[in-house]
């Protein structure tokens, strides 16, 4: 014998069923291949270059180590040799030193009068691009191989 709520449960479960049948599935533009859930991203400000959050978090990376170079220059006359040297230095800081940044590995060079910053994604593709910088602090990109001087600059 069924009863009154049993017959409601069955009616919202057919609506329910129905109408996600009819949601039309998002275009393949408005979803980032392979990022977890196909989330979109969506820019931090005007002009975000970023086209993941694991690009954002790389970049912010990037731009701090860059920040950092330029203070420690300022205060010694030359570029750090080592991440550990530039602790301290504008806001980078002792746990900024480990080259594990999630989706990425970090690289640096370091001379007294140049350096270089990298940023390889652990899965290359359209969302997690490489990065290089140095000393000029010009960021380049790319998505087919690690990045270099003549790779795009970031705008």
């Amino acid at each position: 014998m069924t009863t009154k709520s049993d017959w409601t449960i069955a009616l919202v479960f057919l609506v329910t069923v129905s109408v996600f049948a009819q949601q039309p599935e998002p275009a393949p533009s408005a979803t980032l291949p392979g990022a977890a859930g196909n989330a979109t991203y969506t820019p931090k400000y005007k002009g975000d270059p970023a086209q993941s959050e694991s690009e954002f978090a790389a970049l912010a990376y990037m731009r701090v180590v860059i920040r950092a170079e330029k203070a420690f220059n300022k205060q010694y006359g030359h570029f750090a040799l080592t991440l550990n040297e530039l602790v301290h230095s504008g806001t980078f800081t002792k746990r900024m030193v480990n080259p594990n940044r999630g989706d990425y590995t970090a690289g640096y060079k370091g001379k007294k009068d140049s350096y270089i910053v990298t940023m390889t994604p652990k899965v290359l593709d359209a969302t997690h691009r490489s990065f290089y910088a140095e000393d000029d602090g010009k960021i380049h990109a790319d998505d087919s191989k690690p990045a270099d001087k003549d790779s795009p600059v970031v705008r």
